[in-house]
Protein backbone atom coordinates (compact mmCIF):
# COMPACT_ATOMS: atom_id res chain seq x y z
CA UNK A 1 0.00 0.00 0.00
CA UNK A 2 1.63 3.23 -1.14
CA UNK A 3 1.61 6.20 1.25
CA UNK A 4 1.63 9.83 0.17
CA UNK A 5 3.94 12.41 1.71
CA UNK A 6 0.95 14.08 3.34
CA UNK A 7 0.01 11.00 5.38
CA UNK A 8 2.16 11.13 8.50
CA UNK A 9 0.12 8.63 10.54
CA UNK A 10 -2.69 6.48 9.18
CA UNK A 11 -5.00 3.88 10.66
CA UNK A 12 -6.39 1.50 8.06
CA UNK A 13 -9.34 -0.73 9.10
CA UNK A 14 -7.89 -1.29 12.57
CA UNK A 15 -9.43 -3.70 15.09
CA UNK A 16 -8.08 -3.93 18.65
CA UNK A 17 -8.86 -6.89 20.89
CA UNK A 18 -8.28 -7.84 24.52
CA UNK A 19 -8.12 -11.56 25.19
CA UNK A 20 -9.94 -12.20 21.94
CA UNK A 21 -12.74 -9.68 22.55
CA UNK A 22 -12.76 -6.81 20.04
CA UNK A 23 -13.00 -3.40 21.68
CA UNK A 24 -12.27 -1.32 18.55
CA UNK A 25 -13.61 -2.22 15.12
CA UNK A 26 -12.78 -0.99 11.63
CA UNK A 27 -11.10 2.31 12.58
CA UNK A 28 -9.68 4.34 9.67
CA UNK A 29 -8.32 7.89 9.67
CA UNK A 30 -5.20 9.81 8.70
CA UNK A 31 -3.11 12.55 10.29
CA UNK A 32 -1.10 15.08 8.33
CA UNK A 33 1.93 17.08 9.56
CA UNK A 34 0.76 19.87 11.88
CA UNK A 35 -2.83 18.60 12.02
CA UNK A 36 -4.68 18.26 15.34
CA UNK A 37 -7.26 15.48 15.46
CA UNK A 38 -9.71 15.49 18.36
CA UNK A 39 -11.23 12.16 19.42
CA UNK A 40 -14.53 12.46 21.29
CA UNK A 41 -16.84 9.94 22.87
CA UNK A 42 -18.20 8.65 26.14
CA UNK A 43 -16.07 6.89 28.74
CA UNK A 44 -15.43 3.34 27.58
CA UNK A 45 -15.80 4.16 23.89
CA UNK A 46 -12.18 3.18 23.17
CA UNK A 47 -10.55 6.63 22.85
CA UNK A 48 -7.45 5.90 24.93
CA UNK A 49 -7.08 2.39 23.52
CA UNK A 50 -7.03 3.89 20.03
CA UNK A 51 -3.93 6.01 20.61
CA UNK A 52 -2.17 3.47 22.80
CA UNK A 53 -2.37 0.98 19.93
CA UNK A 54 0.01 3.14 17.87
CA UNK A 55 2.76 2.85 20.47
CA UNK A 56 2.16 -0.77 21.41
CA UNK A 57 1.03 0.21 24.92
CA UNK A 58 -2.09 -1.95 25.07
CA UNK A 59 -0.92 -3.98 28.05
CA UNK A 60 -1.42 -7.65 28.78
CA UNK A 61 -3.86 -9.39 26.47
CA UNK A 62 -4.20 -6.42 24.09
CA UNK A 63 -3.23 -6.48 20.42
CA UNK A 64 -4.03 -5.01 17.03
CA UNK A 65 -6.09 -7.92 15.68
CA UNK A 66 -6.63 -6.56 12.17
CA UNK A 67 -5.54 -3.68 9.97
CA UNK A 68 -2.48 -1.45 9.76
CA UNK A 69 -1.14 1.63 11.54
CA UNK A 70 1.27 3.35 9.18
CA UNK A 71 3.89 5.86 10.31
CA UNK A 72 6.45 7.17 7.83
CA UNK A 73 6.13 4.07 5.68
CA UNK A 74 6.32 1.59 8.57
CA UNK A 75 3.45 -0.57 9.83
CA UNK A 76 3.77 -0.06 13.59
CA UNK A 77 2.07 -3.28 14.81
CA UNK A 78 4.54 -5.34 12.74
CA UNK A 79 7.67 -3.75 14.22
CA UNK A 80 9.86 -5.53 16.76
CA UNK A 81 10.11 -3.98 20.23
CA UNK A 82 13.69 -2.79 19.59
CA UNK A 83 12.57 -0.77 16.56
CA UNK A 84 9.51 0.53 18.42
CA UNK A 85 11.77 1.89 21.18
CA UNK A 86 13.43 4.10 18.58
CA UNK A 87 10.04 5.56 17.61
CA UNK A 88 8.31 5.67 20.99
CA UNK A 89 9.11 8.99 22.65
CA UNK A 90 11.50 10.28 19.99
CA UNK A 91 9.18 10.34 16.95
CA UNK A 92 5.78 9.69 18.52
CA UNK A 93 5.47 11.03 22.06
CA UNK A 94 2.62 10.75 24.54
CA UNK A 95 1.17 12.88 27.32
CA UNK A 96 -0.73 10.82 29.85
CA UNK A 97 -3.86 11.85 31.72
CA UNK A 98 -1.97 12.17 35.01
CA UNK A 99 1.57 13.24 34.20
CA UNK A 100 2.49 13.33 37.87
CA UNK A 101 1.73 9.61 38.20
CA UNK A 102 4.01 8.83 35.25
CA UNK A 103 6.95 10.63 36.88
CA UNK A 104 9.14 8.85 39.43
CA UNK A 105 8.49 10.45 42.85
CA UNK A 106 11.99 9.80 44.25
CA UNK A 107 14.01 11.28 41.37
CA UNK A 108 14.34 14.91 40.42
CA UNK A 109 12.71 16.31 37.30
CA UNK A 110 16.18 17.00 35.90
CA UNK A 111 17.30 13.39 36.39
CA UNK A 112 14.20 12.09 34.62
CA UNK A 113 14.60 14.49 31.71
CA UNK A 114 18.22 13.40 31.25
CA UNK A 115 17.24 9.72 31.37
CA UNK A 116 14.52 10.27 28.78
CA UNK A 117 16.88 11.99 26.34
CA UNK A 118 19.74 9.54 26.97
CA UNK A 119 17.47 6.63 25.98
CA UNK A 120 17.47 7.91 22.40
CA UNK A 121 20.72 9.83 21.94
CA UNK A 122 24.11 10.51 23.44
CA UNK A 123 23.69 13.56 25.60
CA UNK A 124 25.50 14.94 28.64
CA UNK A 125 23.63 15.97 31.76
CA UNK A 126 24.69 19.56 31.09
CA UNK A 127 23.23 19.41 27.55
CA UNK A 128 19.96 17.85 28.71
CA UNK A 129 19.62 20.54 31.37
CA UNK A 130 20.27 23.29 28.84
CA UNK A 131 17.67 21.91 26.44
CA UNK A 132 15.14 21.53 29.24
CA UNK A 133 15.65 25.12 30.38
CA UNK A 134 15.21 26.32 26.80
CA UNK A 135 11.92 24.41 26.51
CA UNK A 136 10.75 25.70 29.89
CA UNK A 137 11.50 29.23 28.74
CA UNK A 138 9.51 28.78 25.52
CA UNK A 139 6.56 27.54 27.57
CA UNK A 140 6.78 30.50 29.92
CA UNK A 141 7.89 28.58 33.02
CA UNK A 142 9.40 30.64 35.79
CA UNK A 143 12.51 29.52 37.69
CA UNK A 144 13.41 26.62 35.40
CA UNK A 145 16.53 25.71 37.40
CA UNK A 146 14.42 25.19 40.52
CA UNK A 147 12.08 22.91 38.57
CA UNK A 148 14.98 20.74 37.38
CA UNK A 149 16.15 20.32 40.98
CA UNK A 150 12.66 19.57 42.34
CA UNK A 151 10.81 16.29 42.85
CA UNK A 152 7.35 15.72 41.30
CA UNK A 153 5.66 15.71 44.71
CA UNK A 154 6.92 19.26 45.23
CA UNK A 155 5.02 20.43 42.14
CA UNK A 156 1.28 21.02 41.77
CA UNK A 157 -0.78 18.70 39.56
CA UNK A 158 -1.07 21.43 36.95
CA UNK A 159 2.68 22.05 36.93
CA UNK A 160 3.43 18.34 36.59
CA UNK A 161 1.06 18.20 33.60
CA UNK A 162 2.89 21.14 32.01
CA UNK A 163 6.24 19.46 32.74
CA UNK A 164 4.85 16.37 31.01
CA UNK A 165 4.25 18.43 27.86
CA UNK A 166 7.79 19.85 27.99
CA UNK A 167 9.26 16.37 28.52
CA UNK A 168 7.27 14.92 25.61
CA UNK A 169 8.37 17.73 23.28
CA UNK A 170 12.10 17.82 24.09
CA UNK A 171 12.99 15.66 21.09
CA UNK A 172 10.54 17.51 18.85
CA UNK A 173 8.48 14.43 17.88
CA UNK A 174 6.48 14.46 14.67
CA UNK A 175 3.36 13.26 16.49
CA UNK A 176 2.12 13.98 19.99
CA UNK A 177 -0.58 11.73 21.48
CA UNK A 178 -2.44 13.44 24.32
CA UNK A 179 -4.68 11.32 26.56
CA UNK A 180 -7.05 13.63 28.49
CA UNK A 181 -4.29 16.24 28.98
CA UNK A 182 -6.58 18.75 30.74
CA UNK A 183 -8.51 16.30 32.91
CA UNK A 184 -8.69 17.17 36.63
CA UNK A 185 -7.07 20.58 36.07
CA UNK A 186 -8.72 23.84 37.06
CA UNK A 187 -9.91 26.12 34.28
CA UNK A 188 -6.93 28.50 34.35
CA UNK A 189 -4.42 25.64 34.08
CA UNK A 190 -6.50 23.98 31.35
CA UNK A 191 -6.13 27.16 29.33
CA UNK A 192 -2.35 27.18 29.88
CA UNK A 193 -2.07 23.56 28.74
CA UNK A 194 -4.13 24.24 25.60
CA UNK A 195 -2.05 27.32 24.76
CA UNK A 196 1.22 25.46 25.32
CA UNK A 197 0.20 22.57 23.08
CA UNK A 198 -0.85 24.97 20.33
CA UNK A 199 2.50 26.74 20.73
CA UNK A 200 4.31 23.43 20.20
CA UNK A 201 2.40 22.98 16.95
CA UNK A 202 3.33 26.51 15.88
CA UNK A 203 7.02 26.18 16.79
CA UNK A 204 7.71 22.64 15.61
CA UNK A 205 4.86 21.70 13.25
CA UNK A 206 3.86 18.88 15.58
CA UNK A 207 0.80 16.85 14.61
CA UNK A 208 -1.41 15.79 17.52
CA UNK A 209 -4.15 13.36 18.43
CA UNK A 210 -6.14 14.73 21.33
CA UNK A 211 -8.31 12.36 23.36
CA UNK A 212 -10.73 14.23 25.59
CA UNK A 213 -14.28 14.29 26.91
CA UNK A 214 -14.03 18.10 26.98
CA UNK A 215 -15.75 19.40 23.85
CA UNK A 216 -14.54 22.92 24.68
CA UNK A 217 -10.92 21.78 24.37
CA UNK A 218 -11.70 20.10 21.04
CA UNK A 219 -13.33 23.31 19.78
CA UNK A 220 -10.25 25.31 20.80
CA UNK A 221 -7.67 22.98 19.26
CA UNK A 222 -8.88 20.46 16.70
CA UNK A 223 -8.76 20.72 12.90
CA UNK A 224 -10.58 17.40 12.47
CA UNK A 225 -12.80 15.37 14.80
CA UNK A 226 -13.42 11.64 15.15
CA UNK A 227 -16.43 10.52 17.22
CA UNK A 228 -16.37 7.04 18.76
CA UNK A 229 -19.18 4.99 20.28
CA UNK A 230 -18.75 1.46 21.64
CA UNK A 231 -15.47 1.06 19.77
CA UNK A 232 -16.85 2.08 16.39
CA UNK A 233 -16.53 5.23 14.29
CA UNK A 234 -19.68 7.31 14.29
CA UNK A 235 -18.52 10.45 12.52
CA UNK A 236 -15.26 11.81 11.11
CA UNK A 237 -14.56 15.10 9.35
CA UNK A 238 -13.47 18.70 9.73
CA UNK A 239 -14.00 20.19 13.18
CA UNK A 240 -16.22 22.91 11.76
CA UNK A 241 -18.54 20.43 10.08
CA UNK A 242 -18.70 17.84 12.86
CA UNK A 243 -19.13 20.37 15.67
CA UNK A 244 -21.42 22.82 13.88
CA UNK A 245 -23.31 20.57 11.44
CA UNK A 246 -23.14 16.98 12.74
CA UNK A 247 -24.74 14.37 10.51
CA UNK A 248 -25.18 11.52 13.01
CA UNK A 249 -27.75 11.49 15.80
CA UNK A 250 -25.22 10.26 18.36
CA UNK A 251 -22.90 13.20 17.62
CA UNK A 252 -25.82 15.60 18.07
CA UNK A 253 -26.64 13.99 21.42
CA UNK A 254 -23.00 14.14 22.52
CA UNK A 255 -22.77 17.85 21.71
CA UNK A 256 -26.13 18.54 23.34
CA UNK A 257 -24.87 16.92 26.55
CA UNK A 258 -22.32 19.70 27.05
CA UNK A 259 -23.61 21.83 29.93
CA UNK A 260 -24.31 25.50 29.36
CA UNK A 261 -24.71 28.25 31.95
CA UNK A 262 -27.66 30.55 31.59
CA UNK A 263 -27.59 33.99 33.13
CA UNK A 264 -30.81 35.56 34.34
Amino acid sequence: MEKTAEELLEYCSVDVAYDGKRVLQDISFSLRPGEILGIAGESGSGKSTLIRAALGLLGRGGLVARGDIWFRGKDLPDLKEKEMRGIRGAQIAMIFQDAGASLCPIRTIGDQIHESLAAHERVTREESGRRALEMFSRLGFRDGKRILESYPFEMSGGMNQRIGIALAMLQKPAVLLADEPTSALDVSVQRQVVEEMLLMRKLYGTAMILVTHNIGVIRAMADTVLVLKDGKMVEYGSAERVLCHPEQEYTKELLAAVPTIRRN
